[in-house]
């Protein structure tokens, strides 16, 4: 797949680590399409993208959360005569605190963006890359979905289905010039570990914590070398192995100290 004639989809690239990741496509000259709820700040990075490398950018705001955005995304796509080429699947949405005690409609709208539309979206996406016999998807997942994950449960299970999705479709990709990457950062300083709640937990304070950049330049030079899973940072490389060999018992039990922060989940 040549860089410079390819289009590429981000969603959640407001900010965070989507908008490096757009950044890293968009310096290798490919077209960007920026998908995220805010039009404005996707206005912001369109214009850094184009007048730092000269490349397109168009903007698409769509809320996620929303059941059937990924068929509007999709469709809207088509009506602007866009193929899309590479996918990158970075949006999220993610809370800290007990589960009963979590609002209910902010946990089922995590599962809707992590989860259905992330599925969604791929499956409208996926079949004219096989078609054209090239492209690749880019899911970002994350180190929580190597265990359970107390007082982030919703979150900690949305990105094990990401892995395991991920894991399978790269296998049935496998021969037919369509690639499929799993990215899987560790802590990452960003306004969603704000939103989420995350920054007062202590698996904030590991010295893991990586900068969105870092994480957005490893994950796409994995896609572009075609890996199917890359853990950026070695502490975050050590750590997945030793989860495997952890009892799921104790595992369980120190990540919910890591979630609970210094006075507690909230």
């Amino acid at each position: 797949m040549s860089p410079a004639s390819e289009i590429v989809l981000v969603t959640g690239a407001s900010s965070g680590i989507g908008r490096e990741l757009a950044h890293c496509f968009a310096a290798d000259g490919s077209e960007c399409v920026l998908v995220a709820r805010s039009e404005e700040a996707l206005h912001d990075v369109a214009d850094a993208l184009e007048g730092a490398y000269g490349t397109d950018a168009h903007v698409l705001p769509a809320d996620l959360s929303v059941p059937g955005a990924a068929d509007t995304v999709a469709d809207r796509l088509h009506e602007r005569g866009l193929s899309v080429d590479g996918l990158v699947n970075n949006a999220g949405v993610g809370a800290r605190g007990a589960f009963a005690e979590l609002d209910a409609q902010r946990q089922v709208d995590m599962i809707q963006v992590n989860v259905t539309a992330l599925t969604h979206l791929t499956r409208r996406l996926l079949p004219s890359m096989q078609d054209r016999g090239r492209g690749g998807v880019l899911n970002v997942a994350s180190t929580a979905g190597l265990q359970a994950g107390p007082y982030m449960s919703v979150y900690y299970a949305t990105k094990a289905y990401v892995l395991s999705f991920s894991d399978g479709l790269a296998e049935e990709m496998a021969g037919t010039g369509v690639t499929v990457t799993c990215l899987a950062p560790g802590p990452t300083r960003t306004a969603f570990a704000d939103r989420a709640d995350i920054d007062e937990a202590r698996l904030m304070d590991l010295g893991a914590t990586m900068t969105p950049a870092a994480v957005a330049a490893a994950g796409y030079d994995a896609f572009r070398a075609g890996r199917t899973l890359e853990i950026p940072g070695w502490p975050n490389k050590v750590g997945a192995i030793l989860t495997r060999f952890t009892p799921r018992v104790l595992a369980r039990k120190v990540t919910a100290w890591l979630n609970g922060g210094a006075d507690g989940a909230r």
